[in-house]
C-alpha cells in the first residue's frame, strides 16, 4: 500500500487543504442588500476593503476545516493599481456572457490528503488591464465571443511571471510552502511576493467576541495565537523578510464614508501600505492579518524560490530537512498516481487525467451558510430584508451548512450544486472513495435536505429543481469503492437509500402535476434548451410534460430498484422496496407511451424521437418537436439484471412475475423482460430495440448530434433552419448555437443549445455500455449514420468516449481542442502541457467555453481515461 493511501486512513491528514475560495465577493451569502442584488452588494475592487461574513478568498489559499485561519499568496508587479490578492473577473452583468474569470492559472497536482499540492499562476509583468477588460466586454454583444485576458496582448513577448505555488505537509498541522517565480520575458522585472496569513472574521457579528492575535516575534517569524488553531508559527526562510500587520476588518470610512474613531488598521492596510506607502499597517506589528513582504528583482529568463513554513512548533531551524520533505512528498504523490494509472496507456493521457484529479482536489472549499441567520441578520449587523419583494431561500430556514464541499469552480461557481456534485463523486471515488461517499451522504443530512425531502439545488435558489442523479451517483460510487477495496460498504448504501426514499417521494408528490407519472421540473439543469423558459408560469391550465423530467424519474426508479436489490442480498426486507420501485418504473414507462384520454405521448413515431408535450387548457396537447438532448435522456433509464441475482431474491421474482402476468399493458412496454439476453440477463429500458435504434440513428448523425468531440446538446439542423414555436402570443425561435449563449435566460453564460456537456455525454456512454451488456453483437448501428459502418453499442460507447477525451489530448498536430486553436497555448513549452477543464465545449471544434476551471463534472474525463471496470 502506498504511503498516501495509508494516510487516507487518518482523517487528520485532511486538517488543512485548499479550502479557501477563489471568489467570495458577489455571492448570495455575502449579499445583505434589500433587493437581492448579490453581484452589486460587493465587487472585486470593494473586496480589498470588505471583511466577509461567511468565508474567505485568496490565491492558492489554504485553511483549516472550519476556516479559522487562512493562508494565501499575494503579488505585486510594481505597476498594478492594487496588490494581486485575489483573482480578477467580471460580474454576471459586466460580462457579455455573464460572470467570467479573467486570469490564467493551472492546477497541476494534488493528493487526496493534500500532502502535496502544486499550481501555476501566470502573472503579467506589465500593468494588469482591468479597465480594458471591463470596457471591451461591456461593449460586446451576446453574439460576440468573450474578451479574454490573452486577447489584450498582455502576454506578448512573454512578459509575464510563471509563479509556481507548492505545498507539502511534514505532519498533519505542519505545512511547507514553496513559491518559485520564473521571469519568462527578455528583461529583468521586479516583483513583490507577499505570503499572507489571517483569521476569518467571526468576532464582529455578535455571536462571539474572541479573536486571535498575530505578532512579530523576530524578523522572519510571525506568532499565531489562537486557542483553536494548532499552527503557532509562520516562518520565512529569507532572513530579512519584513513583516506587516493589519486587522481583517472592513474599512467602513473608505467604502461607506462613515466616521470611525479608533486605531484599527483595516483589511486593506497592507495593500495601501505597499501601493502608496501609507501608514496603514500597525507599527506595533500585531493584528489579525499579516504578511511578509519580499521585494525582488528577477533577471530575464531566471527564477527565484521563496520558502515558508506554517508550524505548530517553535524551532531555531524551521527549514531543516525542508528540501528532503518536499522530495519525499513529490515521490509519494508519484507513487500514489502510478498505482492509480497503472493501466492508463499514454503519457499524455496520464498527464490529462492527473490534472483532472488535481482540479477536483483544488476545488474543495469551506462552505458556510446558515440560512436562518442570513435571513434575519446578525445581532450587530441586521439584514435590511424587504420581504414584500423577492428574498431568496426563505423556505430553507432550517439549513446550516459548514463543511468542506466539492465545488464546480471556486471562482465562477464558488457554491455547491447538488447535481454537479453527484458527477464529481464518480471520479473522486477512484482517488478517495471515502470522501466521495461522505459528500453524497452530506447532502442528505437533515441540515441540508429540506424536511419535505427536497435536496438543495444551489444558493441562488435552493428550491430550484435539477435532475435527480443522486441515486445514480451513490450506486456508481458504491460499486467503484467495492471493486477498489474488495468489500461492499453496505452501511453507506443503506444510509443513503433511506434518505433518497424521502427525496423520491418529494418528486412524486411535487413534480407529477397531474398524477399521471409524467414529470415536469422546469429548469432541470438544462438551462435554456427549450423553446421557452421552462420555469415560466403558463396560463389557462397549460403545463409542460417534460420528456427529460419523466425520463430522469424512470432512471431514478431503476437506480432505487437496483440499490434495493443490492441491499436485499444481505437484508431480505429490501426485496419489498425493490418490487415497489420496479412497479413504479413500469408505470412511468407506460405514461411515456400514452398519457391517457387520447393525448399524444412523449414518443413521436414519425420522427423516431422523444419530445416535450405542452398540455393545453382545453385538454388537447401539442408535441414540441425540437430535437435536443431532452429526447436522448430516455436512454439513461436502463438497467440490466443478471438472472443469478433474481435467483437470490425469490420473493421479488415471484411478485415481479405476478405483475408481468396480470398487467400485460405494463409488460409490453418493457424491453423484453421475459426474454433472457446473452448470459441469462434481463433488460429494463424505456427504449425497446426498435426505438433504441431510431434514437441512435438521430444521435449518431453528424448532421444532427454527433460531433467530432462528443454528442451535441441540440441538433445541428437548427443552425440553418431554426425551430419556431409560439406561446402567450409570442414567437420563440431556437437556433443551434455551438458555443457561448446568445440569451440571458437563466444567466448570461448558460447554454444548452448546441455545446458538448460532459455530464450528459458521460451518462450516454454508460447507458450504451449497459445496452451492450444485454444485446452484445445482436444489435449494431451505423457509426456515423449513413456510413454503412456497423458497430455494436460497446464500440459506439468507446467511440464517443474517445471523442470526448480528444478534447484534451494532443492531436496529430500537437494541438489540444479545448485551446480553441490558440497557438501559444498549444505549442509554447510553458503552456502546451497545461490543461483547463471547462464547463462545456464548442459543439463543432471542441473549444472550451464557460467556467474555465469547472473540473467538477468535466473531471469525469478521468473516469473515461481509466480502462472500464467490470461492475
Amino acid at each position: 500500500m502506498s504511503v498516501e493511501k495509508q494516510r487516507l486512513q487518518d482523517k487528520d491528514w485532511k486538517n488543512w487543504g485548499p479550502y479557501v475560495s477563489n471568489r467570495q465577493w458577489g455571492n448570495v451569502r455575502e449579499d445583505y442588500s434589500p433587493d437581492g442584488n448579490a453581484w452589486g452588494s460587493t465587487s472585486h475592487d470593494k473586496a480589498e476593503s470588505y471583511a466577509y461574513r461567511w468565508a474567505e478568498e485568496g490565491i492558492a489559499g489554504i485553511s483549516d476545516p472550519k476556516q479559522l485561519l487562512c493562508f494565501a499568496l499575494s503579488f505585486w508587479n510594481k505597476k498594478d493599481k492594487m496588490v494581486k490578492e485575489r483573482f480578477f473577473g467580471l460580474s454576471n452583468h459586466q460580462g457579455n456572457h455573464g460572470e467570467d474569470i479573467k486570469e490564467i492559472f493551472y492546477y497541476l497536482d494534488n493528493t487526496p490528503t493534500h500532502s502535496y499540492m502544486k499550481m501555476v499562476y501566470k502573472y503579467p509583468i506589465n500593468a494588469f488591464p482591468y479597465d480594458q477588460i471591463i470596457a471591451e466586454n461591456g461593449r460586446r454583444s451576446k453574439k460576440e465571443p468573450e474578451y479574454e485576458l490573452f486577447d489584450t496582448g498582455i502576454f506578448d513577448n512573454d512578459e509575464y511571471f510563471d509563479i509556481f505555488i507548492e505545498y507539502c505537509k511534514a505532519e498533519h498541522n505542519d505545512i511547507l510552502v514553496r513559491v518559485t517565480v520564473a521571469n519568462r520575458s527578455q528583461k529583468e522585472a521586479p516583483i513583490l511576493v507577499a505570503p499572507t496569513v489571517w483569521f476569518r472574521n467571526n468576532w464582529k457579528w455578535g455571536y462571539n467576541s474572541y479573536k486571535g492575535l498575530m505578532n512579530a516575534s523576530s524578523e522572519s517569524c510571525i506568532d499565531i495565537n489562537h486557542d483553536s488553531i494548532s499552527i503557532k508559527k509562520f516562518y520565512s526562510r529569507k532572513s530579512n523578510s519584513n513583516s506587516v500587520f493589519c486587522e481583517n476588518e472592513t474599512n467602513a470610512p473608505k467604502l461607506y464614508g462613515t466616521l470611525y474613531s479608533g486605531n484599527t488598521y483595516f483589511k486593506d492596510g497592507i495593500n495601501d501600505h505597499i501601493i502608496y506607502g501609507s501608514n496603514t499597517v500597525n507599527p506595533e506589528k500585531q493584528g489579525t492579518k499579516a504578511s511578509f513582504l519580499i521585494d525582488e528583482m528577477i533577471e530575464a529568463g531566471e527564477s527565484k524560490t521563496f520558502d515558508f513554513r506554517l508550524s505548530p512548533n517553535e524551532t531555531d531551524e524551521p527549514f531543516n530537512h525542508f528540501d528532503e520533505i518536499f522530495k519525499a512528498r513529490i515521490s509519494e504523490a508519484d507513487e500514489y498516481y502510478n498505482d492509480i494509472q497503472h493501466d492508463v496507456n499514454s503519457e499524455d493521457e496520464k498527464n490529462v487525467q492527473r490534472q483532472a484529479f488535481a482540479g477536483l482536489l483544488w476545488n474543495k472549499q469551506f462552505y458556510h451558510y446558515n440560512v436562518g441567520k442570513w435571513l434575519k441578520g446578525d445581532p450587530n449587523f441586521e439584514a435590511p430584508r424587504n420581504f414584500n419583494n423577492y428574498v431568496r431561500n426563505t423556505e430553507w430556514n432550517h439549513m446550516h451548512n459548514k463543511d468542506i464541499i466539492s465545488m464546480p469552480d471556486k471562482w465562477e461557481y464558488p457554491w455547491y450544486a447538488t447535481w454537479d456534485l453527484a458527477f464529481h463523486c464518480v471520479p473522486f471515488a477512484i482517488i478517495d472513495a471515502e470522501f466521495a461517499k461522505n459528500q453524497l451522504l452530506l447532502l442528505t443530512k437533515e441540515w441540508y435536505m429540506h424536511p419535505n425531502g427536497q435536496l438543495p439545488a444551489y444558493e441562488w435558489n435552493l428550491s430550484d429543481v435539477n435532475p435527480p442523479v443522486h441515486a445514480w451517483s451513490c450506486f456508481r460510487v458504491f460499486k467503484i469503492d467495492e471493486k477498489t477495496n474488495g468489500k461492499p460498504d453496505l452501511l453507506f448504501l443503506e444510509k443513503v437509500f433511506q434518505k433518497l426514499l424521502l427525496n423520491f417521494t418529494w418528486w412524486v408528490n411535487r413534480k407529477d402535476k397531474s398524477g399521471n407519472n409524467i414529470f415536469g421540473g422546469g429548469f432541470l439543469g438544462l438551462d435554456n434548451i427549450g423553446a421557452f423558459d421552462r420555469n415560466m408560469e403558463l396560463k389557462d391550465g397549460q403545463h409542460l410534460e417534460q420528456a427529460d423530467g419523466t425520463s430522469w424519474m424512470a432512471m431514478y426508479a431503476l437506480n432505487m430498484m437496483r440499490m434495493a436489490m443490492e441491499l436485499a442480498q444481505y437484508y431480505q426486507v429490501y426485496e419489498d422496496m425493490a418490487i415497489k420501485f420496479f412497479e413504479h418504473y413500469l408505470y412511468i414507462a407506460e405514461a411515456m407511451e400514452n398519457m391517457g384520454d387520447g393525448k399524444e405521448g412523449l414518443w413521436n413515431e414519425e420522427d423516431g424521437f422523444f419530445y416535450d408535450v405542452l398540455q393545453l387548457g382545453n385538454g388537447e396537447s401539442v408535441s414540441l418537436r425540437l430535437r435536443s438532448i431532452v429526447g436522448l435522456i430516455p436512454l439513461f433509464a436502463v438497467e440490466v439484471i443478471d438472472h443469478h441475482l433474481l435467483d437470490k431474491m425469490p420473493n421479488f421474482t415471484t411478485r415481479m412475475e405476478w405483475i408481468l402476468k396480470n398487467k400485460p399493458e405494463l409488460t409490453k412496454l418493457v424491453s423484453h423482460w421475459e426474454e433472457e439476453g446473452q448470459g441469462r440477463k434481463h433488460l429494463m429500458s424505456i427504449l425497446r430495440k426498435n426505438r433504441l435504434s431510431k434514437v441512435l440513428t438521430r444521435m449518431l448523425d453528424e448532421k444532427e448530434f454527433l460531433s467530432s468531440y462528443g454528442i451535441r446538446a441540440m441538433s445541428k439542423v437548427y443552425e440553418e433552419n431554426p425551430f419556431v414555436f409560439s406561446v402567450h402570443g409570442r414567437e420563440n425561435m431556437v437556433y443551434y448555437t455551438p458555443a457561448e449563449s446568445d440569451s440571458r435566460m437563466f444567466g448570461g453564460n448558460s447554454n444548452w443549445r448546441g455545446p458538448i456537456w460532459f455530464p450528459i455525454n458521460f451518462l450516454i456512454v454508460e447507458s450504451l455500455q449497459r445496452f451492450h451488456f444485454y444485446y452484445g453483437n445482436s444489435l449494431k448501428v451505423e457509426l456515423p449514420t449513413g456510413s454503412g459502418d456497423k458497430r455494436n453499442l460497446d464500440e459506439v460507447a468507446q467511440d464517443i468516449s474517445g471523442r470526448l477525451c480528444s478534447i484534451f489530448l494532443k492531436d496529430e498536430n500537437g494541438e489540444r481542442a479545448f485551446n480553441g486553436g490558440n497557438a501559444k497555448f498549444n505549442y509554447d513549452v510553458n503552456f502546451k502541457d497545461y490543461i483547463t477543464f471547462f464547463e462545456y465545449f464548442h459543439g463543432d471544434n471542441g473549444r472550451g467555453v464557460g467556467a474555465s476551471h469547472q473540473t467538477g463534472w468535466t473531471a469525469t474525463v478521468a473516469k473515461l481515461m481509466k480502462p472500464r471496470m467490470t461492475l
